[in-house]
């Protein structure tokens, strides 16, 4: 019953946020989201005790299991052969994920850093231990999924209260992406920095369509509803890839050490790699072909939402208040840092569409890789540049991250000193660096700002 309430709650929040983006002008001119607006909203209702009986610790665990079934959403999600074809082939994609991918992980690698001094210093008075601060790439960089894992498992290692701090990054974070990224968006247009751009119109303003413009497909039936419904058998697909996520977290377990430790808890990660594995023996089967690509990006869509909105009402003002001014002098210290890398590396990717490649990125160093694509829309509504592709192929430069993960999730659960903690992340953000000047992602400005 209390997480069908805080269900209930986040839908009734979410719809406050879709009326009031189509209805208030200057939210409307930001682009906020609907799950921003809904997910704020919701925040102030269930911190002034409007709502009875808010047991906000559901609210961390729905978005924690939202975020795993969104992870496990994205791996059944397949590439048509045409998309093969016409993207993985092409330089110019390979260059843009290879360098965003390479930006986001120097970013993640020297941010913990920040965030641990930025808390150490501002946290004295009010007794915040630094390793606080080692949470903000969980949140800036990942999103609040993420921040709701990790912190749940730093949790563990004894410190209190570091999922509320994480998901509390998290929400600062994506008003960052938006407060910043849409007026960089603008002004890129105005400077004709914007290759496709096009007007925003009445229906994109509002974030709703005219039953005009209601042509996209939410995908095909492939299953005769007598039987199964098609909703459901992707459901059920998800729902088999969370119990096998669950034995290989149980696989990861019996590795000494806290790379066993620590993989064993991160059933996000386990249960993409599930979906991996179940697509391909679909594959196998030759019953890949009852899956719609289109459908299930749609789920994936419907946890994002629902986990966003949650994940700012999953956050206890009472636990955080003590700490508030540290958190977002943090948050504060560490969205200008990642503002100049992104200014400053972005136009130097070394390709047409680096301003795009900057907007996107700024939006999942802040947010999520939907956030980067919902700023790259405003300049390019019919993604006419590679940017939007490339956000999801980054993933794959992105990996090196995880030396940098482990290195804090062993620091916070007493495995690993903070000097080797430190040496990783070190050494992490200078080899990558390294690596954008062998592949020439480093080179000069293909475009200013100024």
């Amino acid at each position: 019953m209390a997480v069908m309430m805080a269900i209930g709650w986040i839908s009734i929040m979410l719809l406050f946020g879709m009326v009031l983006r189509a209805k208030v002008k200057i939210l409307r001119g930001m682009l906020m989201p609907a799950s921003v607006i809904g997910g704020i909203i919701g925040f102030f209702v269930l911190n002034s005790n409007i709502v009875s009986d808010v047991d906000y610790k559901v609210y961390s665990d729905l978005v924690n299991f939202l975020f795993t079934l969104s992870f496990i959403s994205i791996g059944l999600t397949g590439v048509s052969k045409e998309e093969k074809k016409g993207n993985t082939v092409s330089k110019e994609i390979v260059k843009g994920s290879m360098g965003m991918g390479f930006i986001w992980t120097v970013l993640y690698a020297i941010t913990p850093i920040i965030g641990y001094y930025t808390i150490t210093i501002l946290g004295t008075k009010v007794e915040m231990d630094g390793l606080y601060g080692l949470m903000i790439p969980f949140a800036f960089c990942q999103g609040p999924g993420q921040s709701v894992a990790f912190g749940t498992i730093i949790e563990r290692g004894g410190w209190s209260n570091a999922t509320q701090v994480a998901v509390t990054y998290a929400s600062i974070g994506f008003l960052f992406a938006f407060l910043i990224g849409v007026p960089i968006a603008k002004y890129g247009i105005k400077k004709g920095l914007a290759q496709y751009s096009g007007s925003i119109t009445e229906s994109i303003a509002k974030g709703i369509y005219s039953p005009k413009e209601q042509k996209e497909s939410c995908g095909k039936i492939t299953t005769y509803s007598g039987n199964i419904d098609v909703l459901a058998f992707h459901f059920a697909l998800i729902g088999l890839c969370f119990i096998l996520a669950q034995y290989l977290g149980k696989i990861f377990s019996y590795i000494p050490g806290y790379f066993g430790e620590t993989f064993s808890s991160m059933t996000f990660l386990n249960g993409m790699l599930c979906a991996y594995f179940v697509k391909w023996v679909m594959g196998k089967l030759g019953i890949k072909k009852y899956h719609d690509s289109i459908l299930q990006t749609r789920i994936t869509g419907l946890c994002t939402d629902f986990l966003v909105c949650g994940a700012f009402m999953s956050i206890q003002i009472s636990i955080i208040s003590r700490w508030i001014l540290p958190i977002l002098g943090v948050c504060i210290v560490t969205g200008i840092v990642t503002l100049i890398f992104a200014l400053y590396f972005g136009p130097r990717l070394g390709g047409k569409c680096d301003f795009e490649r900057t907007l996107g990125l700024w939006g999942c160093l802040t947010g999520t890789c939907p956030t980067g694509v919902a700023l790259i829309r405003i300049v390019d509504p019919h993604l006419q540049t590679t940017a939007a592709t490339e956000m999801g192929a980054m993933n794959i430069a992105m990996l090196p991250s995880y030396f940098v993960t482990t290195a804090i999730l062993g620091y916070s659960i007493g495995q690993l000193s903070f000097f080797s903690m430190l040496i990783q992340c070190i050494i992490t953000f200078l080899v990558i660096l390294v690596l954008m000047k062998v592949f020439r992602l480093w080179g000069k400005p293909k475009f200013s700002f100024w």
